[in-house]
């Protein structure tokens, strides 16, 4: 296995500190092995997608503005 080093602020190792009984570099694992998943699960759907870069964004602005426009930020 693979070593790793962290920087952390110092708010985040106070919150971490009170609470020694927790294994935080398994928390950190588990997250990067979170991610990591998702990631590769999105590379797996998107291996064989058509849509370009610039299509992605315009549907992205698409449904940004219908969500504004539903909770009546814009008309």
């Amino acid at each position: 296995m693979t070593n790793m080093t962290l920087a952390i602020s110092e708010d985040l190792h106070k919150i971490m500190r009170k609470h020694k009984h927790i294994k935080w570099s398994e928390v950190a694992r588990q997250a990067i092995q979170d991610q990591a998943r998702k990631l590769d699960l999105m590379d797996k759907l998107l291996s064989k997608s058509e849509l370009t870069e610039e299509d992605a964004e315009r549907i992205g602005q698409k449904i940004k503005h219908g969500i504004a426009k539903r909770h009546g930020l814009i008309k």
